[in-house]
C-alpha cells in the first residue's frame, strides 16, 4: 500500500502540472498575449461551436484581431452578440479591436471566435488548433482545450485560469 501512494502522488502532481501548462498564456507578437483559450464542447449533431479567451494588448498602440482559421471547421469567423428587435442575435464582425494597454475577454454571450461546419464533434478533453490573425500581418497558432460550458456561460469548477498574462517585452516569462 505504501508503494502505491507515492505513485499516486506523482501521477496527481503530473496531472496538475499539465493542467497548469494548458491554462498558461500563449505569447503572440511582443505585447499581445492570449490567455486561457478554450472551445465549447457540443452535443452530437451540433454543427457549430465557439472559442473563447482573453487577449491582452500591453502596447501603447491600438491593435486588432482581424481573422482566425481552424482545421476543426469549414469556416472560422469573428462574432459578437447584439440586441436587435428585442432579441439577442449573433453577428459576424470584421475585426475585434484591442485597445492599447487593456485586456479584452472573448466569452459566451459576447465576442468570440465562431467555428462553423465542424469536421468532428468537440468533446471535453479534445483540443482545437486555432490560428489568430492580427493586424500588421501577425498571427498566432494556439491550441484550445475543449470544455463543457454551463447554460449560464460558466465553466465547470475544474477550470483554473492562468495567473500570468505575459510580459510586454515579448519574453515568455520562463515558459
Amino acid at each position: 500500500m505504501k508503494k502505491i501512494r507515492p505513485f499516486c502522488l506523482v501521477l496527481l502532481s503530473f496531472s496538475v502540472f499539465v493542467s497548469v501548462l494548458a491554462a498558461q498564456s500563449v505569447l503572440a507578437d511582443g505585447p499581445i498575449v492570449v490567455n486561457a483559450p478554450y472551445a465549447r464542447a457540443v452535443p452530437p449533431g451540433q454543427p457549430n461551436s465557439a472559442v473563447f479567451m482573453q487577449i491582452s494588448n500591453a502596447s501603447d498602440q491600438d491593435r486588432a484581431l482581424v481573422g482566425a482559421a481552424s482545421p476543426a471547421a469549414e469556416v472560422t469567423e469573428l462574432h459578437t452578440h447584439r440586441m436587435e428587435d428585442g432579441m439577442m442575435k449573433m453577428r459576424k464582425v470584421e475585426q475585434i479591436d484591442l485597445p492599447a494597454n487593456s485586456t479584452l475577454s472573448l466569452q459566451p454571450g459576447g465576442l468570440h471566435v465562431m467555428l462553423i461546419g465542424l469536421k468532428q464533434q468537440l468533446q471535453p478533453g479534445d483540443e482545437v488548433s486555432l490560428t489568430l490573425l492580427f493586424d500588421q500581418d501577425n498571427e498566432l497558432v494556439l491550441t484550445a482545450p475543449v470544455r463543457t460550458i454551463m447554460p449560464s456561460g460558466q465553466i465547470p469548477s475544474t477550470h483554473k485560469p492562468a495567473a500570468q498574462l505575459g510580459h510586454p517585452d515579448g519574453s515568455r516569462g520562463g515558459q
